[in-house]
């Protein structure tokens, strides 16, 4: 059997493609950089992370761009001997405006250095590429209308503009044609994420409707040409969760298509996992996968009969789940920057130079942090860190750092964005010298207030300090340690906050929660931090 979510943790807006007998599945990053996450499966229940392609400043520069902004919604998909990715670089996300960006990139080889990419518009966002059967290639994207009066599910005027399509000549590297509105989207509305595919005579549209929260579905449409008129699905939308808010998997929608080598059908979802007993999201949208069948009508519906995705879904005929090593999802996970490289599991944010933040060659064994920008900016933030998977974990860290001034920071942070995060941080007081505290920002907006939850304590010497974050569900803990015992720190902290509902809500804020390493300086000074592990143990 296959166990949902196949990505777990934040992993949005799947896009899968066959290649052979290899699957692959492109999510969205935001503005976590390096941009766009590429899984690997021979199986469709046994995913590996192997590429992130959007790694240098030629293809994606995001200093600047707020929260859940950057990449939204690729689409990743194989033709002529070339791997394609089609992607969205928004830039703004208050107001009536988003400044969406749409760029093609392209490579012979999934792992290899990818191109520089080709602009193709800034009409919206969600683009895709489908490559017709002959040989022509047609773009789509949901296009932006800043005219809206609101953003709710029937506004007075949507900003949902609806699916445009035009043809994409790659010999010129540009749009040819004019764009024309094919898909407007059902009453659910909010109609955006457009996959096509063709089989038999029909071409089938993929949108996903209803916003990214509790109201998300699958939608299919078809038509016996490119152009439409696109008929809508006799029960609508393939996947919703909307019939069963108690279920696992919540907030189904935005995904797309694949057949095996045999013909098996399944589609893929975004989904998220609410904690027990409140509408809370900490890991985000995840990735989901169920098993579909065709009808005789000629339209796809899943293979149990009901709209509501499942949390253990029938493997591929003769491709049984565990053909690859697994993971133990129980297994500690750790990290001790001996190798020089940081490993794949991690991020930092936004900027393409990295050598600005970080070093895992200055100090031999050592990740080091040069402390940059508050823990609030768009720009230029030294924070390395990874997904939280898990609903319990424990994440720890070992840090060497001597701050001379309040102005200098680092340590543990469990993070969601800039206005939603916890951080056990080493820093200095006036009075204590070195000390541990906490500083947290519970949610405020666009105010983003911090809050210091406990009195400063004294942590003497220049000694190492290990630092201990526990979640557990909708609750953290804060601990550290210096003689061989574990301190507490604080009260217990809502965890439930750093989350896509906490804060703002649902609709703003689109990532997940991650826990990782942090510093900062803004005295300007670069004061480097010194971490020489990072342990992540689900519970």
């Amino acid at each position: 059997m296959i166990q949902n979510p196949i990505l777990t943790g934040f992993n949005p807006d799947p896009s899968i493609c066959r290649v052979g007998q290899d699957y692959y599945i492109a999510t969205s990053t935001f503005e976590w950089y390096p941009g766009v996450q590429i899984y690997h499966s021979k199986n469709l229940a046994d995913w590996t992370l192997i590429a992130r392609p959007l790694n240098r400043a030629s293809q994606l520069d995001m200093r600047g761009n707020p929260d859940s902004c950057g990449i939204w919604a690729p689409c990743l998909s194989y033709s002529d001997g070339l791997f394609w990715l089609i992607y969205t670089d928004v830039k703004r996300f208050d107001g009536n405006f988003k400044d969406a960006h749409n760029y093609l990139v392209t490579c012979d080889t999934i792992t290899g250095e990818w191109s520089d990419p080709v602009y193709i518009n800034s009409s919206g966002f969600d683009p895709s590429l489908f490559h017709d059967d002959d040989g022509r290639k047609w773009f789509m994207n949901l296009v932006w209308n800043h005219r809206a009066t609101s953003m709710g599910e029937s506004p007075l005027k949507s900003p949902f503009g609806g699916i445009v399509l035009q043809e994409y000549s790659h010999p010129h590297r540009k749009l040819i044609g004019d764009p024309q509105l094919i898909f407007s989207g059902t009453e659910k509305g909010l109609t955006e994420a457009p996959h096509m595919f063709k089989r038999e005579e029909f071409y089938y549209l993929v949108v996903a409707e209803g916003g990214t929260g509790y109201e998300h579905a699958v939608t299919h449409a078809r038509s016996r040409s490119v152009h439409g008129p696109f008929e809508v699905h006799p029960e609508k939308h393939l996947l919703t969760s909307i019939s069963d808010e108690h279920g696992a998997l919540q907030r189904t929608g935005h995904g797309q298509y694949v057949e095996t080598e045999l013909g098996e059908a399944y589609h893929t979802f975004l989904c998220s996992r609410p904690l027990p007993g409140n509408k809370r999201s900490p890991l985000g949208r995840e990735t989901g996968i169920e098993r579909c069948e065709w009808g005789a009508d000629g339209w796809l519906r899943t293979s149990h009969g009901s709209q509501q995705a499942r949390v253990q879904v029938k493997s591929p005929e003769g491709l049984s789940a565990g053909v690859l090593p697994m993971r133990d999802d129980k297994t500690e996970q750790i990290a001790d920057f001996s190798n020089g490289q940081l490993p794949i599991d991690f991020q930092w944010l936004r900027t393409p130079y990295p050598e600005r933040l970080f070093s895992l060659t200055e100090r031999k064994g050592f990740l080091r942090l040069y402390g940059r920008e508050s823990v609030g900016s768009w720009f230029e933030q030294s924070l390395i860190a990874r997904r939280q998977q898990h609903h319990r974990y424990t994440a720890t860290t070992t840090l060497e750092f001597q701050p001379i001034s309040f102005q200098q920071s680092a340590g543990l942070i469990a993070y969601y964005n800039r206005h939603k995060f916890h951080y056990l941080q080493i820093t200095h007081d006036e009075t204590l010298g070195r000390v541990i505290s906490i500083m947290s920002c519970l949610g405020s907006y666009p105010e983003c207030e911090l809050d210091y939850p406990v009195e400063p304590i004294q942590v003497p010497g220049d000694q190492a300090v290990f630092l201990r974050c526990t979640v557990r569900d909708a609750w953290l803990d804060f601990s550290y340690q210096l003689d061989g015992d574990w301190h507490p720190v604080g009260p217990g902290l809502d965890a439930s906050l750093l989350s896509d509902e906490g804060g703002r809500g649902e609709h703003a804020s689109f990532t997940g929660a991650f826990v990782g390493m942090l510093a900062f300086d803004i005295s300007g000074g670069a004061l480097p931090a010194d971490f020489s592990m990072f342990s992540y143990a689900p519970q």
